[in-house]
This record gives C-alpha cells, structure tokens and sequence, in this order.
C-alpha cells in the first residue's frame, strides 16, 4: 500500500492507497514545531487507530507547502514504512510542463492538483483548491500548467476580521438560508459564503475567457463541500484530488 501525505499550512490529510483505491483517510492539525520522533509517534497512532498495520504500507509519497516540516517527512519515512519517499517537486516526473516563470515557485499541492485533475477531467480545466489560501490553477488542453491566481483564504481572513473587529466574534462557515443576516454571526457567514463564492466566480470566469476552449471548473480543498451549491462556475467538488494526484506522481516516479 501506498501513503500519500499532503501537508499544508493548517492542516495535513494522509491517505492510504491499496492499488488505485483510497481505502483510509485522516485529517491533523499541521504543527511546524514537531519533531522527527513526535511526528512518527503522531503518525503511528493515527494508523493504528483506522487499524491499518504499518507493516502493509510499502510506498510513501509527501507533498509539502511547509519546507521547515519536509525533512521530518523524510526522517519518519525509512524508520516507519521502510521506504525512501518520493518528495513533489521540480525534478520528480510529473509528465507536465509547468510554464511558469520560476517552477520552483509552483507549490507541490498545485502540481499534484494539475496532475489528478488532468488525469480525471481532462483539459483545459481550472482547479480551485480551498485552503488556508484559495489558489486557481490552469491546466492547458495538453495538461500544461500555464500559471494561476492565488487569493486569502476564508479561515484566515475571518480569523484576521475577528480579530481586528472587537465586536466580530470568530464563526463557523456554514451556508446561510439568506443572503441578508437577520444577526451578527448569520451576517458574517453570509459575508463568507457568498461573498468568497462571487470571488471564486469571478476569477474563474476571468480565466476561463482568457484561456479559451470552455475550461471545466473543479473544487478541492476542506472548504469545498458548500461550493457546488452556491457557486455558479464549480462544475465539480472532488475533497480527494490532491491524494488522487500524488497517487498518479507515485505511479510515474517507482
């Protein structure tokens, strides 16, 4: 079985892979503080809590926005699972051409998600993935990466409203029933949710008329489940392409 570790700035999602199927998935707060040894111990646990033994998980692949955690990736790997990992990057086969000014600057999540949606979807397509950021990524009839946008993301810029408003009190995002909020917390999800949801609208509409050839408009992310229903271009929530694409990474780098 494969381990495919997506480790973003708030949060890291493992999945485990029998062949081509997702079989378990777990969700933990990403903590740039921890060490080699916590991080395994963390690791450990969570497998032997889904009852997946450690022994059966031959192949790790990491893709990583948090350079100061990579090494520790790197570290758990031999020791855990036996196997040196596969780390996302510039130099690992990807099969796509990233025509990008610098493409050391394209973080591997969005080169995962170029990949698993390409692979799925096929092109042109823009992927929006919603995380700490809310990044755009166009992908080319070819499955060319061409570039893309990057925006705040809706918990930090609701953390940073909470935080700067006295008044304003930190809200879960939930869909509201109505665009005008009859108090302060149904104003502020309303705020959230349509006001993100015009922003993704937007850019996505802006791209694809800069792009051509009705490009297919995919969500992904831990905030995307809301989207199908409100947005008027998300054409498609997938939660698992992120995995998806390592999955493909993996298959082309063994």
């Amino acid at each position: 079985m494969l381990i495919a570790f997506d480790i973003g700035n708030t949060n890291t999602v493992a999945g485990v892979f029998n062949k081509n199927a997702l079989r378990y998935k777990f969700r933990y707060h990403t903590s740039n503080i921890e060490t080699a040894d916590e991080l395994a111990l963390k690791i450990s646990m969570l497998l032997k809590d889904k009852e997946i033994d450690k022994g059966d998980i031959t192949a790790v692949i990491v893709c990583s926005v948090v350079p100061t955690l990579t090494g520790a990736y790197i570290d758990i790997a031999k020791p855990l699972f036996g196997a040196n990992p596969i780390v996302v990057g510039p130099r690992v086969k990807t099969g796509i051409a990233l025509l990008y000014d610098n493409p050391h600057e394209v973080g591997a999540d969005r080169i995962a998600n170029t990949v698993g949606g390409f692979v799925k979807y096929g092109g042109p397509l823009i992927v929006v993935d919603l995380g700490t950021a809310i990044t755009f990524d166009a992908v080319s009839a070819k499955g060319e990466y061409l570039g893309g946008v990057i925006a705040p993301g809706i918990d930090t810029s609701m953390a940073s409203l909470s935080k700067r408003a006295a008044q304003l009190p930190q809200v879960g995002l939930d869909k509201p029933t109505k665009v005008i909020g009859k108090n302060t917390v149904a104003a502020m999800q309303s705020g959230a949710v349509f006001g993100f949801c015009g922003l993704i609208d937007t850019i996505a509409r802006k791209m694809q008329k800069e792009m051509g050839g009705n490009p297919k408009v995919v969500a992904t992310g831990g905030q995307s489940y809301w989207l199908k229903e409100v947005s008027e271009t998300i054409e498609a929530v997938d939660p698992d392409l992120t995995l998806f694409g390592l999955l493909e990474i993996w298959k082309r780098n063994r």
